[in-house]
This record gives structure tokens, C-alpha cells and sequence, in this order.
């Protein structure tokens, strides 16, 4: 048996693959996979504080965008606060269908908190702004992750 080694001179020129470049984005990949963690338990404790406690929010159903009463905002609050954790677990791995599921999440999760404003102002425009960067980072620069 012969030992055949290949050079780079044996490829033809287009036929290597090249490795994304790193840049210093992949810590902020990092950063939006930990804020999808954060934001789904904050997302799941709001949802829990909606179901558990109707007089905890000042604003009543009918003052929202969407005249829903609390226990329907909470479900929906801990569904996708807990669906949001989970992405952000595989964002941190390099999942590129996490990162996708991550994008569609923190597109659905600022619309939710636009809708939401009225009972948390600060607390619903914070997350939409946190959302934002999540998408940014994860569109821009999510293939940075994978190695």
C-alpha cells in the first residue's frame, strides 16, 4: 500500500472549501444565544405572574392592544418564553435550525411586546430592543458559530 498524500498544488484552484472567517461577532453570538436564555425565563415568569396573579398588572385586558384577559397572555408568555430558552440552548451549539427557530422567536417576541405594552412599558420595549440585537447577530453572523 502506497502513502498518497495531497498537496494544495493537487486541487484545482476553486475546489477548496473555505472556513468562514471568525470575527469578534461570534462573542455576540454567544451573547444573543445567553440573552435568549435570560429572556425566556423573564418571558416565562411574566407569563407565570399573568396566570397566577390577575391584579398584578395595573392595566386591565381591555386596555391592551388585543382584548385578551391575562390567562390567555400568560399562557402565551410562558409558551414562548419557554420555546425561546430552548433556542437559545441551541443557538450556543451552533444549531443553524435553532438559529432560525431563534430568529422567528425574537421576531414573534417583539410583536407580542409591542402588544403588551400598555401593562409593562419598560419592561416590553427592552425586550423588543434586546430582540433586535438578538436578530441582528443571529442573521448577520450566525454561521460563525458552526466549526
Amino acid at each position: 500500500m502506497s502513502d498518497t498524500r495531497y498537496t494544495s498544488s493537487d486541487t484545482p484552484a476553486g475546489a477548496q472549501a473555505r472556513e468562514p472567517e471568525r470575527t469578534g461577532w461570534t462573542g455576540w453570538i454567544t451573547f444573543a444565544g445567553a440573552m435568549m436564555m435570560m429572556l425566556g425565563v423573564f418571558q416565562s415568569i411574566a407569563g407565570l405572574a399573568a396566570l397566577f396573579n390577575d391584579d398584578y398588572y395595573h392595566v386591565r385586558p381591555n386596555g391592551l392592544v388585543l382584548h385578551v384577559n391575562y390567562t390567555t397572555w400568560g399562557i402565551v408568555h410562558l409558551l414562548l418564553g419557554i420555546t425561546i430558552f430552548l433556542s437559545g440552548l441551541g443557538v450556543l451549539t451552533g444549531n443553524v435550525l435553532a438559529r432560525t427557530v431563534g430568529v422567528v422567536l425574537a421576531m414573534l417576541s417583539a410583536v407580542v411586546n409591542l402588544t403588551f405594552v400598555a401593562a409593562q412599558p419598560a419592561w416590553a420595549l427592552t425586550i423588543v430592543a434586546v430582540d433586535v440585537v438578538v436578530i441582528y447577530s443571529l442573521v448577520v453572523h450566525g454561521s460563525e458559530m458552526r466549526e
